[in-house]
């Protein structure tokens, strides 16, 4: 009797971007990769958004603000998992697949949507952390928001 092989897991690029770039604090992607340590990484996310619950105003919080990091990481990734070549994404990520990944516009559209996310995302970042430290400074006593 002869066993075959179990088949692998083919990994498509587009959706490890599309993860990366709506998920990516969670670190979504890095399960998907089958990453080492992607537990790490959902962890700090889940205790930093816990944290965050404890200020009157949560998304005015240090922990909040911290998860901006990872986010704008994931979003990065996005954009390099978008734009990498197929070619060079199955030699990394599907070495065993006999499914060879083609990518067109859908690669594209992530790119896209994760550039106006992040952008998004980073200015609000820059834009808390002026905030906090105008007030810090007393550049704003006296403006009302």
């Amino acid at each position: 009797m002869t066993h075959s092989a179990s088949p692998t897991f083919h990994r498509n690029k587009v959706v490890v971007a599309w993860l990366a770039s709506l998920l990516g604090l969670f670190s979504v992607h890095w399960w998907y990769l089958g990453r080492r340590n992607a537990w790490f990484m959902t962890t700090f996310a889940v205790v930093m958004l816990v944290l965050a619950q404890f200020y009157p105003v949560w998304w005015d919080s240090p922990p909040f603000l911290v998860l901006l990091l990872p986010v704008s990481a994931g979003m990065i990734e996005a954009l390099f998992f978008a734009l990498m070549a197929d070619e060079k994404f199955d030699a990394r990520y599907n070495p065993d697949s006999d499914i060879r990944t083609q990518t067109g516009w859908d690669a594209v559209i992530v790119a896209i949507v994760t550039t106006f996310l992040a952008g998004t995302v980073i200015l609000f970042g820059i834009a808390m952390v002026v905030i906090h430290v105008y007030t810090a400074m007393g550049w704003l006593d006296g403006y009302n928001f």
